[in-house]
């Protein structure tokens, strides 16, 4: 699934990945491929990036998530 990280000042992150691992306002949770379209807001906290090869980790100050069709945006502070 495809996903992309955007900030305000650039963007973190845009590629294919696994799975993605993020801090929901209740908890944390994590989207793998095919799962049901979701918006979410985010708290401060860590999104953990895992792809076929690597796993990388983003400190964000909160932000909004939206997946559909296994894409994959996230408007991060």
């Amino acid at each position: 699934m495809k996903l992309e990280i955007i900030t305000p000042e650039k963007q973190l992150f845009n590629g294919e990945v696994s799975s993605v691992r993020l801090p929901g306002k209740n908890g944390e949770f994590e989207i793998l491929k095919n799962h049901a379209p979701i918006i979410s807001t985010l708290n401060k906290g860590e999104i953990r990036v895992i792809s076929n090869d690597s796993t990388k980790k983003f400190e964000i100050n909160g932000g909004v998530i939206e997946m559909q069709n296994n894409k994959i945006i996230v408007l991060a502070e």
